[in-house]
């Protein structure tokens, strides 16, 4: 019955959403948000829904947060862009800011994620230069997704996303993640000059190394002379209960990317670096159109602000935990459940198996999240504004789903 009303609902919402001057790429679920406000989403029909996503970890504060949406209408009253070739005030105010809560030196901003990630990566390879290495390589992690630019798509460890876009970008070495052997195998190789990975891995599942990872990772690149990067697009700006997941292990990347929840839904990106790393970038080597102009510098600006302000690092952790704590005890006994993991609001359900329109079958059920993980792990990335009544309904929503299989 359930199966039959999903299809039924995919038929008559595709057929009001064509989209024929669009690009084939992406295989949209059947719905058009036109409004939301904090947790909830509302459709082109008026229906409610119950965002567990957060736009895949982006809007962290809600939607349009009051203060969020009162920066954007009077920065767009007041200026919108210059271009890099002046200064702009509000890009090094968020500047300071940025490197105050990350412990970084020195910062670029640009417009999303995969560009910081690029940043990060043209720092290692001037790093390489420096050392005299002519080819130089990066160690990053099977299962990781650093975006879909020529560049960051060779070093992600996912082969889908690669497909058809061969020749890659040379000179990624790919190891398991979590195992910190398969790193130090690398040790004697003269051309790696830094390991890149994500703290906890989003696209893989919401993968979480064991305690002391990140810190022995770091440790290996102390005693080679190799960058550490740290790609905390999706776990940074407050999503695990501290501004960066790998503050939880008390280390300092050399290179640390973020994107993200730092706009709330404005495009925006960061690369920073921090002792010599960081003045490897210099005029002419790097540069960005858009990228931290006055809009969305003054956003990034009012979210780091807000965060502050309402001690919202604190709440993530809290409602995490709650969230964690009721998907446990509904889901904790399905045999359908594997596992239940992740950190602040950052977590994952992996199941036993792929289950076919998954995604959409919570949809019709009003709540919204994404699957990842080769299908089988339930991808949630609420705002930290999620009540402990909403907690609660994603629990039992997922469980009754999860049980109706």
């Amino acid at each position: 019955m359930l199966r039959n009303l999903i299809n039924k609902f995919r038929k008559e919402t595709k057929k009001a959403y064509p989209e024929p001057a669009l690009m084939n790429a992406y295989a949209r679920l059947p719905v058009s948000f036109v409004r939301g406000e904090a947790c909830t989403l509302w459709d082109a029909d008026g229906k409610q829904y119950l965002d567990a996503l957060g736009g895949i970890a982006v809007t962290f504060l809600g939607h349009c947060h009051p203060r969020i949406s009162q920066t954007i209408s009077l920065q767009a009253t007041k200026l919108l862009h210059t271009s890099n070739l002046f200064h702009i005030q509000e890009q090094a105010q968020l500047g300071e800011k940025f490197c105050k809560i990350s412990g970084m030196d020195k910062v670029f901003f640009g417009n999303s994620g995969a560009e910081a990630n690029e940043a990060a990566i043209k720092i290692a390879r001037l790093h390489a230069r420096t050392k005299g290495i002519e080819r130089p390589a990066i160690i990053t992690m099977n299962h990781a997704f650093h975006g879909r630019t020529m560049a960051t798509l060779s070093a992600s460890g996912n082969p889908n996303i690669q497909r058809g876009f061969e020749p890659l970008v040379e000179e990624f070495i790919h190891v398991e993640f979590n195992n910190i052997d398969a790193i130090s195998a690398y040790a004697s190789n003269p051309n790696v000059v830094a390991v890149m990975l994500e703290p906890i891995q989003g696209e893989g599942g919401i993968l979480v190394p064991d305690a002391g990872y990140l810190a022995a990772v770091r440790e290996i690149c102390d005693q080679h002379g190799w960058l550490l990067i740290l790609d905390e697009i999706q776990t940074g700006i407050g999503r695990t209960g501290k501004w960066f997941a790998h503050q939880h292990e008390g280390i300092q990347p050399d290179v640390l990317t973020s994107a993200k929840a730092l706009g709330n839904g404005i495009p925006i990106g960061a690369c920073a670096a921090r002792g010599s790393a960081a003045e490897l970038i210099g005029p002419g080597s790097h540069g960005t159109t858009f990228g931290g102009n006055p809009f969305a510098s003054q956003v990034g600006n009012a979210v780091i602000d807000i965060i502050t302000e309402e001690n919202l690092i604190e709440r993530a952790d809290q409602i995490g935990c709650y969230l964690k704590k009721q998907l446990q005890q509904h889901l904790g006994i399905i045999e359908k459940v594997v596992d239940i993991r992740g950190r602040g609001l950052m977590l994952g359900i992996e199941l036993d198996n792929a289950y076919p329109n998954l995604a959409m079958t919570f949809l019709e059920q009003g709540l919204v999240v994404n699957i990842t993980g080769a299908g089988k792990v339930i991808r949630l990335l609420p705002s930290v504004l999620l009540t402990e009544a909403q907690a609660k309904q994603i629990a039992e929503t997922i469980r009754d789903v999860i049980t109706s299989l």
